[in-house]
Formats: structure tokens, C-alpha cells, sequence
């Protein structure tokens, strides 16, 4: 008994140095997130019930939910939030099957995969200011790609300056972005499909099941936790979608393409409403840990399919 009693007291002196030590090493990082993340969110909480010029040392005059009241009353914030959705749209219908494709394709037993992989990851490897002003160059009317095949075929007719149509310019910035995030997705995807045993393929090849069958009962289902994370990044992504935008358009024409970061940059930086901007953020951050909880509920992984 006291030999037992000794090893007990050896013991839970061990895990509370164990303890000890994990907290010391926890500190650093818990005061960071607590300084960096924790109080700013905090702040910006608290500020968007007030109203404030950003001047130091003006007042900050409590106006309870003004700020709200006037960014839901908005016509601008909701065409905003509009265009959000549509990056949505654009990114589950098309980046999400390009992506996906490109991933089948590059761990496929295919000569010279390498090169393929290394050129679709490329564009996310530019920068998206980079990307964002090529494409506008490309695009323009007087001397983009468009302008120079006119020339080689001898044609002279007008062309339209598409970033600058109502509606169609938030879809080439879409169509820019999708060809931009498409190898930073492909990676994603194709972590997913090399976790996946092989030889339950090659089981159901030799059952005589199709390329298409494979990949609809054995890779789909086996990468729920793929697409689950493609779908939480492009929702929280699209909500805060600013600096494509910003490059290519400004959020014009007369801020129709403009998304709510961008509103939320122009409110406090531009018109100095710092206050109702703290609020576009507050709105931004609720939607998306809302959206984001919602989606990881929906594609949560069947216990049943965990190999």
C-alpha cells in the first residue's frame, strides 16, 4: 500500500509538471490570438454602435443600432451582397468541377504529370494584384488581346469595354478569379484522392465497374471531407472578396460590382464613417461563422465511410 501510494504522489507530480509546462507553452499563443484577434474583434464590435470620424482623440458618439439600421436599409449593401453570391455561384458550379477535374487529372498515371501540375498551380503563385492587372490588360479595348486579333484580321470594329458593363464585369472578375484559385483548389482535391486506398478501385475494376461508377460510389463519397473544406474557404472567401475586385474594377461601375469588404474600405477609409464600417464587419463576420457552421453540419463526415 505505501509503495502504491508513493508511485500515486510520483505520478500526479508528473502531470502537473506536464501541465505546467504545456501552459507555459500556451501563454505566447494566447496572448497573441488575444492581442491580435480577440481584442480588435472586440473593438469593432463595440464600435459599430458608435459613431466616429477616425480622427484620434475625437469623440465616439453612441448611436446604437443606426449603423445597422442604415447598412440593411441600403440599396447598395444588398446589390453588394449580391455580388457575393454570385462568386458563390461561380465558385460551386464552375471552380468547384474545374478543380475537381484537375485533381483527377494530376494524380493520374500520366507522362510528365509534373509540368502539368506546376502550370495549373502557377496563377495562385502570381500574386492577385499581379493576375488582376494582366486580365485587365488582356481586356482592354484599345490595346488588349481582343484589339490585336481585330488587327490581324483586318476587322475595325468597336469593342466593348467589358469591365466596365453593368453586371458582365462581376462575371469576368469571377471567371478571373476561378482561373486564379484553380491549382490552390486542385491541391486540396487531390489531397483527398491519394488518401484513398487504392486498392478499393482496382476491387471494383475487377467487378467491371466504369470509370464514372468508380468516382461516383467510391471517390465521391470518400471525399466528403474535401469538399467540405473547398465549400467552407469559397463561402467565407466570396464574403470577403476585395482585392480582385479592387484591382480589376474599383467596384464600379458606380459601385455595381463593388462586394460588402469593399463597402466596408470605402465607408471608413473614404467617408470616414468608421463606425458603420466596424458594423459591414461585424455583419461579415456573423455570416460567416453562421454559413460556415451550417455547411460543416451539412458535410459532416458519415462515421460509417471513416476508413
Amino acid at each position: 500500500m505505501p509503495k502504491n501510494s508513493s508511485v500515486h504522489r510520483v505520478k500526479n507530480k508528473i502531470d502537473k509538471k506536464d501541465i505546467t509546462v504545456t501552459i507555459l507553452f500556451l501563454i505566447p499563443a494566447i496572448l497573441i490570438c488575444a492581442v491580435f484577434i480577440i481584442y480588435p474583434v472586440i473593438d469593432t464590435f463595440v464600435l459599430s454602435f458608435k459613431k466616429w470620424n477616425g480622427m484620434f482623440g475625437a469623440v465616439k458618439q453612441w448611436i446604437g443600432m443606426e449603423n445597422y439600421y442604415k447598412i440593411l436599409t441600403d440599396k447598395m449593401f444588398w446589390n453588394a451582397m449580391l455580388n457575393s453570391v454570385y462568386f458563390m455561384v461561380g465558385g460551386f458550379i464552375i471552380l468547384m468541377p474545374l478543380a475537381f477535374g484537375l485533381a483527377l487529372l494530376v494524380t493520374s498515371k500520366i507522362k510528365g504529370i509534373s509540368l502539368f501540375r506546376t502550370c495549373y498551380f502557377l496563377p495562385c503563385m502570381l500574386g492577385t494584384t499581379a493576375v488582376a492587372l494582366m486580365w485587365t490588360f488582356i481586356l482592354n479595348p484599345n490595346f488588349g488581346v481582343f484589339h490585336v486579333i481585330e488587327n490581324w484580321l483586318g476587322i475595325d470594329l468597336p469593342i466593348p469595354d467589358v469591365l466596365a458593363v453593368k453586371t458582365l464585369n462581376i462575371w469576368i472578375v469571377i471567371l478571373v478569379n476561378n482561373w486564379m484559385y484553380a491549382g490552390y483548389n486542385m491541391l486540396i482535391f487531390a489531397a483527398g484522392l491519394v488518401a484513398i486506398p487504392e486498392t478499393l478501385n482496382e476491387a471494383a475494376a475487377l467487378d467491371g465497374a466504369s470509370g464514372w461508377q468508380r468516382i461516383r460510389y467510391i471517390t465521391l463519397p470518400l471525399m466528403k471531407n474535401s469538399f467540405k473544406v473547398f465549400s467552407i474557404l469559397c463561402i467565407t472567401g466570396c464574403l470577403k472578396v476585395f482585392d480582385i475586385i479592387w484591382a480589376m474594377t474599383r467596384g464600379g461601375p458606380n459601385d455595381v460590382s463593388s462586394t460588402p469588404s469593399i463597402m466596408l474600405y470605402t465607408q471608413g477609409f473614404s467617408y470616414k464613417f468608421f463606425g458603420r464600417s466596424s458594423a459591414y464587419g461585424v455583419i461579415l463576420l456573423v455570416l460567416g461563422v453562421t454559413l460556415s457552421i451550417v455547411t460543416n453540419h451539412i458535410l459532416r463526415e458519415d462515421k460509417d465511410l471513416v476508413m
